[in-house]
């Protein structure tokens, strides 16, 4: 939008409505030169388009488009991840009755593997998200048998080659050693089917329940299964700023 057209909505109003800050915080912050529209430095009183212009705030990028939605799932065991299933198994579809866009599931977790799923009907961030030049990192809790010896544990950091090329483990942590049965958090970048599942069988250690609870800025909290929460703009901004936009 043209910065002198005087069609449009004040930018003050359009960051208060998408929760950014109060209107007069917002002033102040434009003000201080924190506001960007279009790469350019935003002005007191300057209207936008809020379905068009691109606007940052501090370096991350704000959504304003009212229609643009963005939510958060956590996938239940059992459940396919696919918006409609033609064998009538429970889908992700039918947890998102009370969403009155038309959404779409970013990327997918097994049939057996819980946890968090993103929702969202921006095309564009999606692609970015799922393309495997941003490497967005993915926090899983892992349930496996045995314990994990050091060898194996710098192996998995190292690197190990499947049959459809290496992975590697970006982060190891262990939650609790019992019985026989190891619980860890493992961190990866990719995406490729049972990656954690295969990676892990590779280097001895089967893999009984597999949990996601990150990816990128988004943690799964206290989300409950089969449960959806809004993502909040600190979020959006976050996964804008992680893939480029």
């Amino acid at each position: 939008m043209n910065n002198a057209d005087a069609e449009g909505i004040r930018l003050q109003k359009v960051l208060s409505q998408a929760g950014i800050a109060s209107r007069r915080a917002a002033e102040d912050l434009i003000a201080r030169g924190k506001v960007k529209v279009n790469g350019e430095a935003a002005r007191l009183g300057q209207r936008v388009d809020p379905a068009n212009d691109v606007i940052h705030v501090s370096g991350k990028r704000v959504i304003t488009d009212v229609d643009t939605v963005y939510y958060a799932i956590n996938k239940p065991r059992g459940v396919v991840s696919t918006m409609e299933d033609e064998e009538g198994r429970t889908c992700l579809g039918d947890f998102t009755g009370g969403i009155e866009q038309r959404v779409f599931h970013v990327g997918r977790l097994d049939t057996d593997s819980e946890g968090l799923l993103l929702l969202t009907n921006d095309g564009e961030l999606a692609n970015r998200i799922m393309h495997p030049s941003h490497g967005l990192p993915k926090v899983y809790r892992a349930q496996v048998n045995g314990i994990l010896d050091k060898p194996t544990w710098n192996r998995l950091l190292a690197g190990v080659e499947l049959e459809d090329g290496p992975a590697k483990a970006d982060k190891l942590k262990i939650i609790d050693e019992h019985a026989g049965q190891s619980l860890i958090e493992i961190t990866i970048h990719e995406g490729r089917k049972h990656i954690v599942r295969r990676l892990m069988e590779e280097v001895g250690h089967r893999v009984s329940r597999l949990v996601r609870t990150e990816i990128g800025p988004v943690k799964l909290r206290l989300l409950k299964p089969g449960t959806i929460r809004r993502l909040t703009p600190d979020e959006v901004g976050e996964l804008y700023r992680e893939v480029g936009l």
